[in-house]
């Protein structure tokens, strides 16, 4: 006879090994070790938040834009950049201006201190992605691009139609 300890041991690993295939369940956890990795890299690169860095990063590359477009871009709520930018003003990272042709729309812009920030995190958040394309491949992260835009999209089809008719009335 089992002893009740040795029952309850294989119960729980029975439960983890269903969990592991969970991606409702490993998607938070994965972000969340994504997010202290990368708050870990940039301690080293000036101590930017990810928030600060990914601004940075984009406004170098595509320059001064919207904030909904950089929330788009980022795949954010405007809201957190909107919380955040001003603080990122007061440090002298960006620029921030009405737009002249939509009143209603911000511009933001790198400024000095915000690009001297961001060439001193750069190459250290550069071996960040080295690392990750040493890990995988360039195949494997296409596949995984890839398959994270179903995910995405199969997580925005409505609850409803998921439900079907007879749950949703």
């Amino acid at each position: 006879m089992a002893k009740h300890s040795d029952w309850q041991a294989e119960r729980i690993r029975a439960r983890r090994m269903r969990e592991s295939q969970n991606l409702f369940s490993r998607l938070p956890a994965t972000y969340a070790a994504s997010r202290t990795q990368g708050q870990r890299f940039l301690q080293h690169a000036g101590g930017l938040s990810i928030v600060e860095w990914r601004v940075l990063w984009n406004l170098t590359e595509a320059g001064p834009m919207s904030i909904r477009d950089m929330a788009e871009i980022q795949r954010t709520d405007h809201s957190l950049l909107s919380r955040a930018l001003p603080e990122m003003r007061r440090k002298g990272f960006v620029t921030m201006e009405r737009d002249p042709e939509d009143g209603r729309q911000m511009i933001v812009a790198i400024a000095p201190a915000g690009r001297a920030a961001y060439d001193f995190a750069a190459p250290i958040m550069q071996k960040r992605r080295d690392a990750l394309r040493g890990a995988f491949s360039a195949e494997e992260l296409a596949t995984f691009v890839a398959l994270l835009d179903r995910f995405e999209d199969f997580l925005r089809i409505p609850v409803e139609d998921l439900l079907g008719k007879e749950m949703a009335e």
